[in-house]
Formats: C-alpha cells, sequence, structure tokens
C-alpha cells in the first residue's frame, strides 16, 4: 500500500462502519447524535478519504455487510420469537379441543349408560305376565326375577332373597310371622300386589321390588341398609 500502512487501513476499516452510522444519523436528524458524533464522523471520513478509491469500496463493503448481518440476525430472532409464540397458542388451542373432546366422549358414554339401563328396565317383565303353577322350584323362582328385576338391580335383590328366606316362596318366620321371599312382615302387606300373594313367587317378587323402590330407592340402596343393619 503507497499511501496508508496497513495500521492504516486496519483502523480505517474498523471505524467504517461508526463513521458511515453517525453521518446516517445526522443526515436523518436523529437527536441522539452529537456534534461530538459528527466531528468524529467527519475525521473518519477524512481517514476514509486518505484510503485509495478501491480500498475504500472494501471498506464500504465489509460495513455493509456488517449491517447486512445484524439485520439478518435481527430478522432471525424476531422469526423466531413469532414462531414459539404461534407454537404457545396452537398448543393452547389443541389442550382445549381434547379437554372438550373428552368431555364430549365422556357424555356420550353417561347416556348410552343410562339408553341402556332404560332399555334394561322397559324389558322387564310384569308379575301377570307369568303363568301360575302349583309350585316353583329355586331356580324357577329364580329365573323369573331376572325377567322382573332390573339387570342392574337384579344381584342386589338377589342378596337379601338369599339371606331372608333362600329363595324359598313359602318360607314363614315361626315367631314374627313374616312370609315369603322377601318376608314381609306381615305377609298379608304383599295383598296389595295380589290376592295369590301366598302361592304366587311373581307376586311377591313385584311386592319386594316395590317396597325397595319405594323405601330405598332402589334393591341396590336396601341391600346397603341390610349389610348395615342385617334387616331392612
Amino acid at each position: 500500500m503507497s499511501r496508508i500502512s496497513v495500521r492504516g487501513f486496519a483502523v480505517a476499516s474498523a471505524t467504517a462502519v461508526t463513521t458511515v452510522g453517525a453521518v446516517v444519523g445526522v443526515a436523518s436528524g436523529d437527536p441522539q447524535v452529537s456534534d461530538n458524533d459528527f466531528e468524529t464522523a467527519a475525521a473518519d471520513m477524512t481517514l476514509l478519504a486518505d484510503i485509495p478509491a478501491g480500498q475504500q469500496a472494501q471498506v464500504q463493503t465489509a460495513s455493509l455487510t456488517q449491517q447486512a448481518d445484524v439485520m439478518a440476525a435481527e430478522a432471525d430472532a424476531s422469526a423466531k420469537k413469532s414462531a414459539e409464540e404461534a407454537a404457545r397458542i396452537q398448543a393452547a388451542k389443541d389442550a382445549k379441543a381434547k379437554k372438550e373432546a373428552a368431555e364430549e366422549k365422556a357424555e356420550r358414554e353417561r347416556e348410552a349408560k343410562e339408553a341402556a339401563e332404560r332399555a334394561s328396565r322397559d324389558e322387564v317383565r310384569s308379575a301377570s305376565s307369568f303363568a301360575t303353577q302349583s309350585s316353583y322350584t329355586v331356580s324357577q323362582v329364580q329365573a323369573i326375577a331376572r325377567q322382573m328385576i332390573p339387570a342392574d338391580q337384579f344381584q342386589c335383590f338377589s342378596n337379601i332373597v338369599d339371606h331372608e328366606s333362600g329363595w324359598n316362596y313359602q318360607a314363614q318366620n315361626p315367631s314374627s310371622g313374616a312370609y315369603g321371599l322377601v318376608q314381609a312382615l306381615p305377609g298379608s302387606k304383599m295383598s296389595s300386589a295380589g290376592a295369590d300373594w301366598q302361592t304366587n313367587p311373581a307376586t311377591q317378587i313385584k311386592w319386594g321390588l316395590n317396597y325397595m323402590n319405594d323405601r330405598y330407592d332402589s334393591p341396590c340402596g336396601a341391600w346397603s341398609f341390610w349389610q348395615a343393619n342385617n334387616w331392612y
């Protein structure tokens, strides 16, 4: 280099960005640019003028490249921030949609369960639909009960009958006078379900189911009470 030393060129290159920035700031009326900044910029420009034209182009190119790199970095940071915010918003939307889907599924399952229970109750046969017999075995009495008691309540009803009479529709307590499958006390109470209450297990089942529903809301409610008190 003929007109500037290597050290001088390095100094000029290092200050090029500051020089250009200061001049641009003054030109745009930036209030943060002081007179000292302008004087410094002017001195730097004088220094830059001492550099041969070809070398000036190199310095200016380096300055513009650095500015472009800074702008690109800022753009990348802004894009990353926007992407993170968009991802957060989408995650919140996905979580909300998942929760709503779970709630809808639970509601459908509840409705399906209630529909199944209603269907089960609709299929229950009345006592009068069974032909009367002169006698009944335990298995026959249980089969009648299965057709008269809602499926989800049968086991509770069966538990009570197991303890009260062992499925003997003619069982009678000699001391209290309780009678039948559900040991109605007195047995004549069951006449409200039919005049054949003494001989027809279907009539006794009908009365027992009505009693449990009225007093305990259901056979399972009656069984819960029975377990706590050994009577119902």
